[in-house]
């Protein structure tokens, strides 16, 4: 039986988008356990997930940033006398690092530019959504994507709820009020619908559908701050910045739809399998980032040639318009959530039979 360590240390996206990985290397190989070495960040995103028994962290732009750090994560996982691992994340650091901790038997991607550091390596398909990518490395062990369960999860402590549910009571939110997420945020500028078509948004949402709670890790409480300004909404929640990880998840599963650019809530949203309006700015979904889900709609102007202009987005406008940002409207995103709202109502309406 194997000690197997998966090392995936990119952004949450990418983890939520590696989760498929985790429950079917649980199911196809026979592990004596199975660790997952990522971000302190994304740890809340796998520490209970079903397939998972521990996880650790690599603080790589923090305590463990640098050689030294790298070093010194080498040795703690060398202490674990891990005997196997699988790495999804393609960067030549975490192909140096597995092979510093010294696992015998380490597989990752051909495309790696440290793919010389593995024992297998596996061609990663690029014309693929990012979970069938990342379930590319199944080749490693005689397994093609197609053969794999390819649904994204995401799960968390049952006292999570709880916590949830305080943050509503608080604003007076009640169990039979329909309930928006709206996530303006991003790490990348050029990524964020603006603020003003959020702000119109949730005054739309707020006036029409339901309650809205907007959220938001702490480097996006300005931006929250500014749309709450604007919009001028009674009884708006902003949780930007006061809601941890897993309460997030929590909060996610009371929404009847999530709003949210192309950035880590759309993939939470898919995982725990809530409807998403994904806003695509200067990225596209054939990047294969997109919701990986049927019950999502993608809100983008096609039309504009210079889309995608970065892989992941970037700092500013190369052209200085910001024209991928400013055309999408709020009437646009609201056409979305009419969409997923009549879809929703279809799927839960009762069945006739004619006798």
């Amino acid at each position: 039986m194997e000690r197997l360590l998966v090392a995936q240390t990119g952004f949450l996206g990418d983890v939520i988008l590696t989760t498929p990985l985790l429950s079917t290397l649980r199911r196809e190989l026979d592990l004596e356990s199975l660790t997952v070495l990522t971000t302190p960040q994304a740890r809340p995103l796998v520490q209970d997930h079903p397939a998972v028994d521990s996880v650790l962290v690599d603080s790589k732009r923090e305590d463990d940033r640098g050689f030294l750090g790298m070093l010194r994560t080498a040795r703690r996982l060398r202490r674990q006398r891990f005997t196997l691992t699988v790495a999804p994340h393609k960067s030549f650091r975490t192909a140096l690092l597995l092979a510093l901790a010294g696992i015998p038997h380490r597989v990752g991607f051909r495309q790696s530019p440290g793919w010389f550091f593995y024992h297998r390596t596996a061609q990663r398909d690029t014309d693929r959504h990012e979970v069938e990518r990342i379930l590319c490395i199944m080749r490693g062990f005689g397994l093609e994507p197609e053969a794999c369960g390819r649904t994204p999860y995401v799960a968390y402590h049952s006292a999570i709820q709880t916590k949830a549910q305080r943050f509503l009571d608080e604003a007076r939110i009640a169990a039979s009020d329909p309930v928006f997420i709206v996530c303006p945020g991003s790490v990348w500028y050029t990524k964020r619908w603006t603020t003003a078509g959020y702000s119109t948004l949730v005054r739309s949402l707020a006036r029409h559908y339901g309650r809205v709670v907007l959220c938001g890790g702490p480097d996006d409480v300005p931006l929250a701050q500014e749309i709450e300004k604007q919009a001028q909404v009674a009884g708006l929640l902003n949780l930007a910045g006061r809601a941890d990880l897993q309460t997030f998840m929590a909060l996610i599963d009371r929404a009847r739809v999530v709003i949210s650019n192309d950035s880590a809530p759309m993939h939470l949203a898919v995982a725990r399998q809530v409807p998403v309006v994904a806003i695509f700015c200067a990225t596209t979904p054939s990047l294969g980032y997109g919701p990986y889900s049927d019950n999502a709609v993608i809100v983008e102007k096609k039309d504009l040639f210079c889309r995608p202009c970065r892989r992941h987005g970037g700092p500013s406008c190369p052209r200085g318009t910001e024209e991928c940002m400013h055309l999408v409207t709020a009437h646009d995103v609201l056409a979305g959530v009419d969409k997923l709202l009549r879809r929703s109502a279809l799927r839960t309406a009762p069945t006739s039979h004619s006798q």
